[in-house]
């Protein structure tokens, strides 16, 4: 399980929006959202360039930290 922190989520539609976005990275499986550590965890089936997972973020709204 991979986690990174993010910076900007603060309610269950932050978190909806974020996971909705690692979800739909190729490679990106079973997201979990924790916002009181502002953190996402997810499976990778094969390995995903971190710049992706960041632009995925970014385009919802959100920073990786």
């Amino acid at each position: 399980m991979k986690k990174i922190k993010i910076k900007g989520m603060s309610c269950r539609h932050c978190a909806a929006a974020v996971k909705k976005a690692l979800s739909e990275i190729d490679g990106v499986r079973n997201v979990n959202i924790d916002l009181l550590s502002n953190e996402a965890s997810f499976e990778e089936e094969k390995p995903v360039d971190p710049a992706v997972i960041e632009k995925a973020v970014h385009k919802a709204g959100y920073e990786v930290v």
